[in-house]
């Protein structure tokens, strides 16, 4: 069986952007520099909720302490 899939703008531009082939080494840079990139999105987003609840470590700390997670319930 067959799936079509579709890309998304992102796709779309990183493939014109990168018609040529690049060396292991170029592109292990660039997978670093999407991570780096990607990285920072979450640690502005985490910074955004953080301060948007008003968060101390103090609630960092309980938060790791009480394990605050739905149980694990095992597939049939």
């Amino acid at each position: 069986m067959q799936t079509a899939t579709t890309l998304n703008k992102t796709q779309l531009e990183i493939l014109q952007m990168f018609k040529s082939d690049l060396s292991e080494d170029e592109l292990l840079e660039l997978k670093r520099i999407f991570v780096r990139f990607l990285a920072e999105k979450a640690k502005k987003m985490g910074n955004e909720i953080w301060e948007e609840k008003g968060w101390a470590n103090q609630d960092m700390k309980r938060m790791v302490r009480e394990h605050d997670h739905a149980p694990y319930t095992k597939s049939p």
